[in-house]
């Protein structure tokens, strides 16, 4: 088990999760807040950099990061790709708050696009940001072979449609308030919804890196099963947390009737379900040793964390 603060085997410095997620994190910002000026009609640039520049653990973008650097490859390569998944994944947000989805009307601590903007220009916000994401990367990445920047595109198309998101958040609507469900409809449920995402910010930082075959079953293996894990521990923490520290209002899956695997299993059996996943999850890693550190941290985080 790897806590925030971990000190490897080997002659290694101690590694501190903690500082790596901050450092990361802070680039990350810098990197959002100049992807997206302002520009005409103002009005959509304001509500898209509303909730694009709202805070959030930036888990997404740095597990990008951090796979492209196992690699061998650079963060400022990385960088534009990274930036686009947290584009994609603002969106996702934006869209899932909407009256007609989850209707919620907080999100990291302060109100919802559509509750300061309204649902139309939301709905925009959210179009623009997933559209500028593809254009963000074919435009700013440079440094690697044109045809790895097409295969990024490709994963993240195939991570946001009807494959991956889109149809997991379809799949979350038509089994809410069903008592019938299973574990292996949940599990498809969210290796769309959550898990397609995570793993494309995996996938994505390999190809960067030029991964081999290999490389991307071992991390496509990883992925998976932090993203079932994150899912998992957002379910938990839904019934455990308040809405002080999820920054959204606790309680919602309860009060919708959706499938959630806490209502499926049980709190504490949840909890080892999440623990085993990231047992697994870093197993795949063990392949590169040291170097894969950040990677296994950030694993145990997600089991880990409060919000």
């Amino acid at each position: 088990m790897i806590p925030l603060e971990v000190k490897p085997t080997g002659n290694t410095e101690q590694f501190n999760l903690q500082q790596y997620l901050h450092q990361k994190k802070e680039k990350i910002e810098k990197a959002l807040d100049a992807s997206l000026p302002i520009g005409e009609p103002a009005k959509i640039y304001e509500a898209m950099r509303y909730s694009l520049l709202a805070g959030g653990k930036r888990l997404r973008p740095i597990l990008c990061l951090a796979t492209a650097e196992l690699l061998g490859q650079t963060e400022e390569v990385a960088m534009p790709t990274a930036i686009a998944l947290e584009m994609i994944h603002t969106m996702s947000l934006i869209h899932d708050d909407l009256p007609a989805m989850d209707n919620d009307d907080y999100r990291r601590g302060r109100l919802t696009n559509h509750k300061v903007y309204g649902e139309d220009i939301a709905i925009l916000a959210g179009d623009g940001l997933l559209a500028y994401s593809f254009e963000y990367v074919a435009k700013n990445t440079t440094g690697v072979p044109p045809e790895r920047v097409v295969k990024v595109l490709a994963i993240l198309g195939e991570a946001v449609g009807a494959k991956g998101l889109v149809g997991g958040q379809v799949l979350d609507l038509e089994y809410e308030g069903k008592p019938d469900i299973t574990a292996e409809m949940l599990t498809s449920i969210h290796r769309r919804k959550t898990g397609a995402l995570l793993e494309a910010c995996v996938s994505c930082g390999a190809v960067l890196a030029g991964a081999q075959p290999e490389d991307l079953q071992r991390l496509s293996g990883y992925a998976q099963n932090i993203g079932l894990a994150f899912q998992i521990v957002d379910d938990i923490l839904d019934v455990t947390a308040t809405s002080e520290e999820l920054g959204k209002t606790a309680g919602k899956d309860v009060s919708a009737q959706k499938a959630t695997y806490p209502r499926l299993w049980g709190v504490e059996v949840s909890r080892q379900k999440a623990r085993e996943l990231v047992d697994a999850a870093i197993q795949q890693l063990s392949f590169y040793g040291e170097k894969a550190i950040p990677l296994c941290a950030i694993a145990e985080y997600i089991v880990s964390r409060k919000n």
